[in-house]
């Protein structure tokens, strides 16, 4: 019998590490699970799949250019260290999981080190909204993408790189499960208090920028609600980060860490306060208005407004061509600008179920309800697996 298909998946943050499990386990679902072992970099949710990491990926979450700069040693040694282990493994495919900086530069350790792995990129760089130049980048450093982003297939491939449009896995969550009834009973929240969801990002870098104005949100709307119930939903990348800062808080929220619970806290939600990501769209798909922010360091704030090329950075909004849900980004995002945003959502109800109602449109732009997007990624790699070193 021949040995098992053994796939290498890489993914340096906590959106990466979702969709890495979540590839794992079509995987075994599409090969047997006997038939296929996985070795990489990832965090928790991959390593319930068999994902080994050798490394914490926590403090590869990094944004920002100067945030960048200052972490370029490290990330030198852990790409080193990524390449290592496949020359160790020796993986029939690799899958490399959006976080660009980072998986660009494994892309092309791995290439040098051994030019016929096949390399997966999973998840394309944002070509359409900024930096359009890495589209002919990338499409020289891997031999297949997966695009989340139906606008994607165009640019990449126009410089040569195949592509399969494969969905937005945060398009597939599913709430049927999700019970709001829960999370109040946890909180100790009667069944007409209102709830205030506080979501300030997975980056370290997030966390440093955010947390000072939600503060400052949640204190203004909390001196005139005694009634609110604050609810913080929290990333393991940054839950460290996360505690010490909400222990010093005048009014400290809930924090959620079982992934169950977070789901819950979605449905339960009056209004949610959100770090811009994919949490949005999975706040759309659960019903819940929101108030996206987003605060990056000055010397990248001034990049970003070079090459940014979208007026809006909610995908939602991008695909409505509205600002569907209020965006606060940098000098806008204030204590004060964003509990005014929150009051007047918290007390309106028939304009959170107009924002909702958008939101919903907006989603089946960006294509809800299509294929799972973990199976058809799922199709792509087992089809190099196929190729490369056909079954006995």
């Amino acid at each position: 019998m021949s040995r098992p298909y053994k796939i290498m998946l890489v993914a340096a943050e906590a959106s990466g590490d979702v969709l890495g499990a979540g590839l794992a386990r079509a995987l075994k679902a599409r090969l047997g699970a006997g038939k296929v072992v996985f070795v990489g970099v990832g965090g928790e949710a991959m390593a319930a799949e068999g994902v080994e990491s050798p490394f914490d990926i926590s403090d590869l979450s990094i944004l920002g250019a100067l945030e960048g700069v200052l972490a370029y040693p490290r990330i030198r040694k852990r790409v080193a260290e990524t390449a290592a282990l496949a020359a160790r493994e020796k993986p029939d495919v690799a899958v490399l999981i959006d976080s660009w900086g980072f998986t660009l530069r494994v892309a092309k350790a791995l290439r040098a080190a051994d030019p016929s792995l096949p390399l997966i990129k999973y998840v394309a760089p944002q070509v359409w909204a900024s930096r359009p130049g890495r589209a002919k980048t990338l499409a020289g450093a891997v031999d297949h993408l997966l695009a989340i982003h139906a606008v994607d297939a165009g640019y990449f491939e126009r410089e040569g790189l195949p592509t399969t449009f494969v969905g937005n896995p945060a398009l597939t969550r599913d709430f049927g499960r999700a019970d709001g009834d829960r999370l109040r009973q946890a909180i100790g929240a009667a069944p007409d208090d209102p709830i205030l969801l506080v979501l300030p990002g997975s980056r370290p870098s997030e966390i440093t920028h955010l947390m000072a104005p939600f503060e400052a949100a949640v204190n203004a709307l909390e001196a005139n609600r005694p009634r609110l119930h604050i609810v913080l939903p929290v990333a393991g990348t940054v839950a460290d980060l996360v505690r010490a800062s909400v222990a010093t808080w005048r009014w400290p929220p809930y924090l959620v860490e079982d992934e169950r619970l977070k789901f819950d806290a979605m449905a339960a939600a009056t209004v949610a306060l959100a770090c811009s990501g994919t949490v949005t769209t999975e706040l759309a798909l659960a019903g819940c208005p929101m108030v996206v922010a987003y605060k990056v360091g000055a010397i990248t704030a001034m990049v970003v407004r070079i090459v940014i090329r979208t007026p809006y950075i909610t995908l939602f909004n991008i695909a409505a061509g509205a600002p569907v849900a209020p965006e606060f980004i940098q000098e806008n995002c204030t204590g004060e600008k964003l509990a005014h945003a929150l009051a007047v959502r918290l007390d309106d109800e028939k304009l959170r179920e107009t924002q909702i109602a958008a939101q919903t449109a907006a989603l089946l732009k960006m294509g809800r309800g299509g294929p799972d997007p973990a199976e058809k990624a799922a199709e792509v790699v087992a089809r190099f697996l196929l190729e490369k070193t056909p079954a006995a």
